[in-house]
């Protein structure tokens, strides 16, 4: 297997094989493959995908974000090594649409996550450079099927960029962690009602020496304003705890409500319910991706959209009738093959 490291090409029963023994050289190939954008390779990556779908599915995938200097790294990686250490299989992947930006992917925090990018039951993978929220979403969603094929039970998928991309994790994951800090009111300020809404598990970090009873009072702070919420997860209130990602203290308990919140999704047979409705938004997620795309690279529309839009901005025509215009003359385009 490790020949395959200098193969320029691996066949489709070569990268299925690999992935499902578990050889990471070949693992880290096929997430490869999976991200490119070229179009040779998309037929492969979904042929590639296909075969290991039935090896699929059986992963508890923990989604994570946090406010700015909640500590996720530190987190991420105390949580994942105790997971490792005991025996359990991690993958943990970044949804980053930032990082073409600023360059800030999950790649700086994998040189943090130094201790479990090194363990053997643990792999870490940066989010894909560069790209609309939606490719890169694409692209960590193989990456999590190929991960599970592979044999890793926990995924975490952690949200690196700000914004949509927490709804986008939202919509891949079974369970949602938030990591907070102290000072519950101010911390709300910089976060979304939306994001408070799609909470299961909220985490108080940094619970420890003079921070551990202000660090208290906000737990109750923020289980008071949890609970005038509608709950995410029906028959779930979202439950919050204090740790220290520092110390450990704490993190075993975070793992144990996982798992809490894990059989109670099964025996109320939500977890199959999410699972499908995942398949189906991100489905129609993708249909309307290909459209979009379809739209704009029409030879019709690359002619024709700048100087429409410039008689837009001109204040000539409506950005109404000039969009239904252009569609229009699409459809027509379209509809003569």
């Amino acid at each position: 297997m490790d020949a395959y490291k200098k193969r320029v090409e691996l066949s489709l029963e070569e990268y299925v094989e690999g992935v499902k023994a578990n050889n990471r050289a070949v693992l880290a190939r096929a997430i490869t493959l999976v991200e490119s954008n070229a179009a040779r390779h998309f037929s492969l990556a979904q042929n590639v995908l296909t075969q290991i779908m039935p090896d699929t599915g059986r992963s508890i995938r923990i989604g994570i974000t946090g406010v700015p200097g909640a500590g996720k790294s530190t987190f991420i990686e105390a949580f994942g090594m105790r997971l490792a250490d005991q025996g359990h299989r991690v993958a943990v992947l970044a949804v980053d649409p930032s990082s073409s930006l600023s360059q800030g992917s999950i790649l700086g925090d994998k040189t943090r996550m130094d201790q479990l990018s090194r363990h053997p039951n643990a792999f870490v993978r940066p989010s894909p450079a560069g790209g609309a929220l939606g490719g890169v979403a694409r692209k960590t969603r193989e990456t999590l099927l190929l991960c599970e094929a592979a044999g890793y039970d926990i995924i975490i998928v952690e949200t690196v960029g700000v914004g949509q991309s927490e709804v986008t994790v939202r919509s891949m994951v079974d369970c949602f962690l938030v990591l907070m800090l102290t000072g519950a009111g101010d911390e709300l300020q910089g976060m979304k009602k939306g994001i408070m809404e799609m909470v299961d598990i909220m985490l108080i970090n940094k619970a420890d020496g003079n921070n551990q009873q202000p660090a208290e009072q906000a737990k109750v702070e923020f289980k008071r304003m949890l609970h005038m919420l509608p709950s995410v997860t029906e028959g779930w209130e979202a439950e919050v705890e204090t740790i220290s990602a520092l110390t450990g203290r704490g993190v075993q308990e975070c793992w144990e409500t996982i798992e809490r919140f894990h059989q109670h999704m099964k025996k109320t047979n939500q977890f199959e319910i999410r699972r499908k409705e995942q398949a189906a938004n991100w489905f129609h997620s993708l249909l309307e991706e290909h459209i979009i795309k379809s739209f704009y690279n029409h030879q019709l529309i690359k002619s024709q959209l700048t100087e429409v839009k410039k008689t837009v901005l001109d204040g000539e025509i409506s950005a109404t009738k000039a969009a239904f215009m252009l569609l229009e003359k699409y459809e027509q385009e379209i509809n003569k093959y």
